[in-house]
């Protein structure tokens, strides 16, 4: 799989990132919207560790954008470009967070019974056997298990969703439990908040108050490390605001507004 694709021609100004980890692709929609007024990035994240991922986002930009670039990272690809703008602050102009993961340990303790809560019984019995074979060894082909695991926790992420295709290429089981693993132990040892202390660029959150990644697990941590944040909550909408009916115009109404604004 190549790990970029161009939405218009040269300059690049910016660049949205995948979450996951192992799932390229889904910022897809995000990339197509704002390249009606300008050029965007789309790196797809191939590495199979946190520092992997960050060296090859950080080669990708130097040599494909105009530094410094806005980066604007969904739910894990939130977390992967705020490690990446404070390793690399000089090529990293602002930070958008959309849906971020949590920055403590403490706040991610309930998401999952969350979505398991919003699930009908039947989708939830599947989630619950599906997560049971992700961690048996000896199952096979978790890329399609991990596909449909992500249908279904999808019906619990959303408030209203409008229709939409999913734009995943491949569901990439091996990413995600490694880079997600090694994620979990900087969380809850402190490290990644600690990657605040070195960001010099602003930095603005837009979290669905539908989440079921707590926006207070964002917001909270945040205000506390960063030298120059903004935090925007979308009501009535989930962990994907592009696709929510209510939130949609406004979440591409705010990136499109701090793509343009000069005032940093």
């Amino acid at each position: 799989m190549e790990n970029l694709r161009k939405y218009g021609r040269m300059p690049f100004t910016v660049a949205v990132i995948h979450g996951g980890p192992g799932a390229p692709g889904e910022m897809a929609p995000v990339a197509r919207e704002l390249s009606s007024v300008m050029s965007v990035l789309e790196p797809l994240q191939t590495a199979a560790t946190i520092h992997g991922q960050v060296e090859e986002l950080q080669d990708v930009l130097k040599d494909n954008v105009d530094i410094p670039v806005t980066l604007i990272g969904f739910s894990w690809g939130a977390m992967l470009g705020f490690i990446v703008a404070a390793r690399y602050p000089s090529i990293v102009k602002k930070l958008i967070l959309v849906g971020s993961g949590a920055y403590e340990e403490k706040y991610a303790a309930h998401i999952m019974e969350t979505r398991l809560g919003r699930l009908g019984p039947e989708a939830r019995e599947e989630t619950v056997l599906l997560m049971d074979a992700l961690n048996d060894p000896s199952v096979e082909d978790k890329n399609t298990l991990m596909a449909r695991l992500g249908e279904l926790l999808s019906r619990a992420d959303s408030y209203d969703p409008l229709p939409h295709d999913d734009e995943v290429l491949e569901c990439q089981y091996d990413i995600f439990q490694s880079v997600w693993e090694q994620a979990r132990v900087l969380r809850s040892s402190g490290k990644l908040l600690e990657f605040g202390e070195g960001i010099q660029c602003p930095v603005i959150a837009i979290h669905g108050d539908y989440d079921p990644h707590p926006y207070e697990g964002v917001r909270t941590p945040l205000f506390r490390v960063l030298r120059d944040f903004r935090f925007i909550l979308l009501e009535r909408c989930g962990h994907r605001p592009w696709i929510e009916r209510s939130a949609r115009e406004r979440f591409f109404a705010i990136l499109k507004a701090e793509l343009v604004w000069k005032g940093h």
